[in-house]
């Protein structure tokens, strides 16, 4: 199995972030900006497009030669993710599935202003997703009721779910030559290279101090390879497709 790692474009929440550096106003499951929207449009056609290959290709490239050829494409549950996602699937002319098992870290929560805590809250509807977004195919579990509804959800459980995340997956595709489409976010994303590497999630193997995190811009993708005796990562946060002046 091949699995493609995609981070979503620009959310009002990183446009927030990056004007201010905090999370003071952000959205429980913001949308995507004009840049984002833009960055997927981008996204999209670098991955529907064949490459042009010379002297100078990259493996990867030599690799997906023919386009990337996926043979599924996973979303979250998440709005930002659903949007990116339906670039790629109408670029691409393929379905879409959404799961309720890669959202982003924390859930669909905001934080307190008197108590300063992360309160988790409901969420949308299957009512609203199947109207916003018909195209899309929903999990059994998206009800009538609110999909989150449930307390923040901390680092600990993210990455147990990350770990849980990628035997299911492995279990529905690690056997075939699936090419694994999935639009993801930067904390989850941390998550599962935690899981896969065996590293802490906070810090690095250097000091309690240095925190580990892997660099994933919007829009970026990462390629992981799963073979019976070895995971290998071909790339990490791929964005030369993308022209500097939409890069976030």
């Amino acid at each position: 199995m091949e699995l493609y790692l995609i981070r979503h474009c620009q959310s009002e929440n990183n446009a927030l972030w990056t004007r201010t550096g905090s999370g003071n106003g952000r959205s429980e499951d913001p949308l995507l900006t004009d840049l984002g929207h833009l960055q997927a449009q981008q996204l999209a056609k670098f991955l529907a497009q064949p490459y042009q290959l010379d002297g100078h290709s990259t493996q990867s490239e030599i690799n997906n030669h023919n386009g990337y050829c996926f043979t599924h494409l996973y979303c979250s549950l998440m709005r930002r993710s659903i949007q990116t996602a339906t670039y790629i699937a109408e670029a691409l002319d393929m379905p879409l599935v959404a799961l309720d098992n890669v959202h982003e870290r924390g859930g669909i929560y905001l934080r307190d202003p008197e108590t300063g805590l992360n309160e988790g809250l409901p969420g949308f509807t299957r009512a609203y997703f199947e109207t916003e977004y018909p195209h899309v195919e929903w999990p059994d579990s998206l009800g009538a009721d609110g999909w989150w509804g449930r307390p923040y959800e901390d680092r600990d459980a993210a990455r147990l779910r990350a770990q849980f995340f990628l035997e299911e997956l492995l279990a529905k595709h690690g056997q075939n030559d699936d090419k694994v489409a999935m639009v993801i976010h930067g904390g989850f994303y941390q998550s599962i290279l935690h899981a896969l590497s065996g590293a802490t999630d906070s810090t690095s193997n250097l000091s309690a101090e240095r925190h580990l995190w892997f660099k994933y811009n919007n829009g970026a993708i990462t390629r992981i390879d799963f073979f019976d005796e070895n995971v290998v990562i071909a790339y990490q946060n791929r964005t030369d497709f993308m022209p500097v002046e939409l890069l976030s």
